[in-house]
């Protein structure tokens, strides 16, 4: 294996591996034509091509078998999908895990490759030089950048040994990078931190942006709302910076960075800080001074949480280490996924995304920090599109004015009408209603009319706004839970702690149930979903905990009662989970199942 270069923090340099004998020439089978714009594949052929004013083309022989490709291994048993099941990480259920999803980043990461290889060679002569370093990957190029120190220590074993036993989880968390770590990665490598660092968001999120925590932490790097703010990023209805890819990132870095100044370098403690907060950290320094101890990170006491912080990073760093350039990762390349495009004024999503020739669903996952149909009018004004559709974007958008960018009704007030009725029927904020039409208070009377801003389409055409996010979570729970949902509406007094009472149910359930924090303060009048436990219809909770959600791959041969017999579920419970079934299945196609793997037939 091919040895470690460490980098240390004052360099900038992306370091590639050194190749033995790179003096050695190549064999080159050389053949002249007069075909005019030959285009040559610059991304796997062995040879550097000098272009001079001449009339002739070339084929070159090419091996592309060092390539790295993705190769996912499937399931065949039941056994290893029960073994799966029960192993899976914590993070739950993610808007980002679909096939779709990861098929679309996969085909815009392909655009952009073929878009940079093609070369028009009008006139060439090849000249035999020797063969390049080859191009690294991401994950490659992160381990040969790594600047922390090595540790032989069991608390990192343990996790290590996680990790090494969970290729799936691997291969589905660098899967949902591949739109971010790019950015995330160069970024890391500008300000020269280690890349240790860019790995991060797999400890905090599994990548996923929109991930949100019972302590009501949010987005890719998990900021809470105060430390979020802290590092300026904007919190309101339309918009939480905590979920902006960009802003999050660099408030993130800057935020390490700072922590690792105050620690005197220390980039163990600084880490540790940023899960536990640097107060807890100084403490528990204090207290190891006071009893004559060591400070440094594995001699101090720290929240559970903190204590398996760092281990679990290390341990993520050894393992991609290892695992880098195999199919136990899914490989990115060295490529920009997106660019940040200025659009000016607010804009409607569904509209950005009809004018960059990409799926709302796209819009959303590059600008996860937009929570409604538009962008947040008071900024910020820039929008995330794929490269390889930028230039189709930004012609669109010259032809497009200010005016028509966000669709506008006029409203004519009647009696029952308040803000806080139309914020709720147009999806818009109270403070936007007032802002628009220079409203002081509260007060709107009978007969004045309103402008309100209005989505093109229907709210369910905006997939991954924060409203739907919950409609589609609360989908997945209808499927799972055995009492039915109750949609309650608050009331003055109310708390989640009375609510979680009243229903049999825990706060956690609640705030998870609807996206909220455990300390949310709710509003009166606010919609909330229960699943209630009630004797007749609670599951125990052995066989609550093991019903997980899984994709099964038809096999040739399989039909839906072989498959319901073989998760022990029913015919109609399969086809009210995948209510797009046509009569036949076809080998390859996917199902989504609700299995409780005690059940599961050997």
């Amino acid at each position: 294996m091919a040895s470690l270069l460490i980098l240390s923090a004052c360099q900038t340099a992306v370091l590639q591996p050194q190749l033995a004998n790179t003096q050695e020439k190549l064999s080159v089978n050389v053949t002249a034509k007069n075909i005019p714009n030959e285009v040559v594949d610059t991304s796997v052929t062995n040879q550097v091509i000098s272009v001079a004013p001449l009339t002739t083309a070339v084929d070159a022989d090419v091996d592309a078998a060092n390539t790295p490709k993705a190769n996912p291994k499937t399931l065949t048993t039941a056994q290893a999908i029960a073994e799966k099941i029960v192993n899976e990480n914590t993070l739950g259920w993610s808007e980002l895990d679909t096939e779709a999803s990861t098929t679309a980043a996969a085909q815009l990461l392909a655009q952009v490759q073929e878009k940079a290889n093609e070369v028009t060679l009008e006139k060439t002569i090849v000249e035999v030089v020797p063969e390049p370093l080859p191009k690294l990957d991401l994950w490659q190029i992160t381990v040969a950048n790594y600047d922390l120190d090595a540790v032989d220590n069991a608390r990192i074993d343990q996790h290590y040994n996680w990790f090494k036993s969970h290729k799936e989880y691997m291969h589905r968390v660098t899967t949902r990078a591949s739109r971010y770590y790019h950015f995330m990665l160069h970024q890391a490598l500008d300000k020269s931190l280690p890349t240790e660092i860019a790995l991060l968001p797999i400890i905090e999120s599994g990548f996923d942006p929109f991930a949100y925590s019972s302590g009501r932490a949010s987005g890719a790097w998990q900021f809470i709302p105060a430390t979020g703010l802290g590092f300026g990023l904007k919190q309101n209805w339309w918009y939480d910076g905590r979920r902006d890819i960009v802003a999050s990132t660099q408030a993130a870095h800057l935020y390490l960075t700072q922590l690792h100044k105050m620690f005197d370098g220390d980039w163990l403690l600084a880490i540790a800080s940023y899960n536990g907060g640097q107060g807890t950290v100084l403490k528990a320094i204090k207290r190891n001074k006071n009893a004559g101890k060591p400070t440094d990170f594995w001699s101090l006491e720290l929240p559970k949480e903190t204590m398996n912080y760092v281990p679990k990073l290390l341990a993520l760093s050894r393992i991609i280490a290892e695992q880098a350039g195999t199919d136990a990762l899914y490989s990115i390349l060295d490529k920009a996924y997106f660019e940040s495009v200025s659009v000016g004024s607010q804009i409607d999503l569904a509209q950005a995304a009809e004018m960059a020739n990409i799926t709302t669903d796209e819009i959303y996952r590059l600008n996860p920090a937009f929570n409604q149909w538009a962008t947040d009018p008071q900024g910020p004004h820039d929008l995330l599109i794929p490269v390889a559709h930028v230039e189709t974007f930004k012609a669109s958008l010259l032809d497009l004015p200010s005016s028509k960018r966000v669709a506008w009704q006029r409203y004519t007030i009647v009696p029952g009408d308040s803000l806080l009725k139309l914020s709720y029927d147009y999806h818009v904020s109270v403070d936007l209603l007032r802002s628009i039409n220079n409203i002081d208070g509260n007060l709107i009377r009978a007969g004045k009319t309103l402008m309100i801003p209005v989505a093109s389409k229907g709210a369910e055409a905006y997939t991954l706004s924060a409203a739907q996010r919950v409609i589609n979570r609360q989908k997945q729970i209808n499927q799972t839970q055995a009492s039915a949902r109750v949609d309650y509406t608050v009331k003055s007094g109310d708390s989640l702690w009375k609510i979680a009472q009243k229903y049999k149910v825990s706060v956690k359930q609640i705030a998870s149930w609807n996206k909220l924090g455990t300390k949310s303060v709710l509003q009166i009048g606010d919609k909330l979903s229960v699943w209630p436990r009630s004797s007749g219809t609670k599951l125990a909770s052995s066989q609550r905990k093991l019903v997980k959600k899984l994709t099964y791959k038809v096999r040739s041969g399989d039909n839906l009662s072989a498959i319901a017999q073989r998760f022990s579920v029913t015919v109609k419970d399969i086809q009210k989970w995948n209510q797009s079934l046509t009569k036949y299945l076809q080998p390859g196609q996917q199902l989504s199942l609700f299995v409780n793997v005690t059940k599961l037939k050997q």
